[in-house]
């Protein structure tokens, strides 16, 4: 898995009710055709990240083919939610979150 495109977009909470910080990153990934996240459209995760204070973690993610904006009902592996993680981590750090 690689990523090739990212958005990053801090998520404000209103009503001032959750904890930390949060954020949306939409991230276009690269898979190989036997992998079962590939699409030829290509494959989208929308990634949402917590942090309490104790460092970035996931909340959620949701897979999505590009090609009808559907989701995959689908988990990924324990490597590539950290893969993710330290992607997210790093693009924080780099905005001085």
């Amino acid at each position: 898995m690689n990523i090739i495109d990212f958005t990053m977009e801090e998520l404000i909470d209103p009503t001032g009710i959750i904890e930390g910080r949060r954020y949306e990153f939409l991230l276009d990934i690269e898979v190989d055709e036997e992998d079962e996240l590939y699409s030829s459209a290509g494959t989208q995760i929308r990634l949402l990240v917590g942090d309490n204070g104790e460092g970035p973690f996931i909340i959620n993610y949701f897979i999505m083919d590009k090609q009808d904006e559907k989701y995959i009902e689908l988990a990924l592996e324990e490597d590539e939610e950290q893969y993710l993680l330290d992607f997210c981590k790093e693009r924080l750090v780099q905005q001085g979150e």
